[in-house]
């Protein structure tokens, strides 16, 4: 059983992309927002999902009707090299992604094409603080992150894109909380899109890189202060974190890190009561219910599960048609109530 734990926001250090330390404190539509909600299945408008392909050279999709797509495509990656030309291509690719199977090993393994993606990332940071991202550099950064999210759900590339690192040049896009506008809520969602797309698929390699990056806390932030479609991805990630054994048992190794997650879940299900969002309330719910499966954090529940989710009648009306929340609930209270 864990002792309560005081993780009051003012004591919140400074959580930008480090190696992990052992605890924590407290914590419109466009192509890339598309392909973000499909990846926590809501909306069906693209797809983004990883495509068991090989290389160019050898794919099928390229060969006989797809070397058209093939003749396409390569001159608008050789163009993301030259300045004069890349926002336009940026723009092209991230809308086309879908054409494109081939498009993250092309991206990957063509002289120079990386770099000029970090590059538009690193342009951004002065931008940051003081912030003043504007609408057309924010859109030109996210038609980069788009990209990189394709580099990331890709089964070729995902592996090269940990062991370069690339994710943590993402992170003070996350870190910036505090500014509200829409720029940067953009910013932060599609960077919160490409963390989505790494963990999507089941890899330890992937959890414990994000672990030693110290993704959580960042997540946790966004899930208290962001929009909807932010708090949703942040969640879904933690989601993801949690349904991992590693994960799992690095949350609940210590009361510090219970207690920043379950205290950020239960705010969280506070403002729901007053605006609720089925879709969001899903991914908490399935946070609970894995930490239940956790003999130490499953005590801790039993004294600090919000009571709105012991209740059968404050989310009833927004969940009477959702047989699998309501399946995940009911498994929840089980295993507090009666899970030895």
């Amino acid at each position: 059983m864990y002792e309560p734990v005081n993780v009051a926001p003012q004591s919140t250090p400074s959580l930008g992309p480090k190696r992990n330390t052992g605890t924590w404190p407290r914590a419109r539509c466009s192509p890339a927002a598309d392909a973000i909600l499909l990846m926590l299945g809501m909306n069906p408008l693209n797809t983004l999902g990883a495509v068991n392909v090989s290389v160019p050279a050898q794919s099928n999709s390229l060969a006989g009707g797809g070397g058209q797509a093939y003749e396409e495509l390569i001159p608008l990656v050789l163009q993301l090299s030259e300045l004069s030309k890349r926002e336009t291509a940026l723009m092209e690719l991230s809308k086309k992604r879908e054409v494109y199977p081939d498009l993250a090993p092309v991206l990957w393994h063509s002289v120079g094409t990386m770099a000029a993606l970090l590059q538009e990332i690193i342009a951004i940071y002065p931008m940051l603080t003081p912030p003043t991202l504007t609408a057309q550099a924010s859109n030109r950064v996210c038609n980069a992150l788009a990209l990189l999210q394709c580099v990331a759900s890709h089964t070729e590339t995902r592996g090269l894109f940990l062991q370069a690192h690339i994710p943590m040049y993402l992170y003070p896009f996350l870190n910036t909380v505090m500014s509200k506008s829409r720029p940067f809520e953009y910013l932060r969602l599609t960077s919160l899109g490409v963390i989505g797309a790494l963990v999507k698929v089941d890899d330890a390699e992937v959890i414990s890189f994000l672990l030693q990056t110290e993704i959580i806390p960042l997540c946790l932030r966004i899930m208290e202060t962001g929009n909807e479609l932010s708090k949703t991805v942040a969640t879904f990630i933690v989601q993801k974190v949690l349904l991992d054994e590693m994960g799992l048992n690095y949350i609940c190794a210590t009361a510090e890190r219970f207690f920043a997650v379950s205290t950020v879940l239960s705010n969280m299900v506070q403002a729901l009561i007053e605006v609720p969002s089925v879709r969001l309330l899903k991914h908490i719910v399935r946070c609970y219910l894995r930490l239940s499966e956790n003999p130490r954090a499953r005590d801790a529940l039993r004294q600090c599960l919000p009571d709105a989710l012991r209740s059968d009648q404050t989310f009833s009306q927004c969940l009477k048609d959702d047989v699998t929340i309501n399946r995940w609930l009911a498994n929840l209270l089980y295993n507090i109530t009666e899970g030895a």
